[in-house]
């Protein structure tokens, strides 16, 4: 029986920046933490350097034991794991689906830190997901770690609104510190005993697939606010793109224009000063910041007084992805 205020020992699964506030307000909790698990060091960037990631980088700067598996499926990892004797596990963001018998090595079991409401937008990506379709409203849902893919019953949520020009990468960052907080409030309250799980409707269940390149180019036949969206929830990657004879532009930042146009959808309705319009499918979008592919980010102003774009220019068609 786990006694009222007992100080859990905690093992912690997780691999970028999302997972570092939580791991953080675990090592100042009342509670131990025992190791921290994540994926190895890969090669990043243009040089393919091999970075360390973010946990990795906390809990090296914090003295914790560190484990980077290659494959998780494996009776070592699954021994050196049983041989800390956990209470509980952490996941948040590892990135990678725990099997069942790893599940079931911490008496209490593992929960997991998930950056959505669930059921909606169960999966990879779940904050662009949810910004790309236009969603006013998302949060953080603290459940139950099984096979199954972010399907677990829920112990705990918050919510976070989505504001019209919010990116994702600053509602992610928001949502990490929230969970951080609930997390802890939820690891407390298994300490002091069982607390109720409500089962997920698996009916009203949507999933969030992992970002790709083939996200990135836009298609001017859809609304300024689709694309809108788009652009917010494609920042930081892999960013919304777009070409002009062939040569592709990075679109980083957007606002979308009341007034309408009867241009034919990506094409270019105005390109003087700060203001560079484009028309789409309905309504108009205005460019704030683009970025020629290889080159830097520019505000529209710089970028229209050195480059030789007039209205009537159109922007190309997507290719069709693959």
């Amino acid at each position: 029986m786990v006694m009222a205020g007992r100080s859990l020992r905690l093992i912690f699964f997780g691999t970028p920046a999302f997972a570092v506030p939580t791991l953080d307000a675990l090592v100042r909790s009342r509670h131990t933490v025992l190791a921290a698990v994540m994926q190895p060091d890969r090669p990043q960037g243009r040089g393919h350097q091999v970075h360390e990631g973010e946990v990795k980088r906390f809990a090296r700067e914090h003295d914790l034991l560190t484990l980077q598996p290659e494959r998780i499926r494996t009776p070592e990892l699954l021994d050196a794991i049983r041989a800390l004797g956990a209470d509980l596990g952490i996941v948040a963001a590892y990135g990678k689906i725990l099997p069942e018998g790893l599940l079931q090595l911490p008496p209490l079991g593992m929960v997991n830190v998930h950056a959505s409401l669930l059921p909606r937008y169960r999966g990879a990506a779940p904050v662009h997901r949810a910004v790309i379709a236009g969603e006013t409203e998302t949060g953080v849902t603290i459940m139950r770690v099984v096979p199954a893919l972010d399907a677990g019953p829920m112990l705990a949520n918050a919510s976070r609104p989505i504001g019209p020009d919010d990116t994702s990468d600053v509602v992610e960052r928001d949502l990490a510190e929230i969970g951080a907080r609930l997390l802890v409030d939820t690891v407390d309250r298994l300490a002091d005993g069982p607390i109720e799980e409500i089962e997920q409707d698996d009916g009203a269940a949507t999933y969030a697939a992992r970002l790709t390149r083939h996200d990135s180019p836009l298609d001017w036949t859809h609304t300024a606010r689709t694309l809108h969206n788009q652009v917010r929830g494609l920042h930081p990657w892999p960013l919304a793109s777009t070409s002009l004879h062939g040569r592709r532009f990075i679109i980083r930042r957007t606002a979308v224009e009341e007034s309408a146009s009867r241009s034919a959808p990506g094409t270019i309705v105005e390109a003087a000063g700060e203001r560079l319009c484009v028309a789409t499918g309905d309504g108009m979008l205005r460019v704030l910041e683009l970025q020629p592919e290889g080159k830097r980010a520019m505000a529209t102003r710089d970028f229209l007084a050195g480059h030789g774009v007039a209205p009537g220019a159109q922007f190309d068609a997507p290719a069709p992805r693959p």
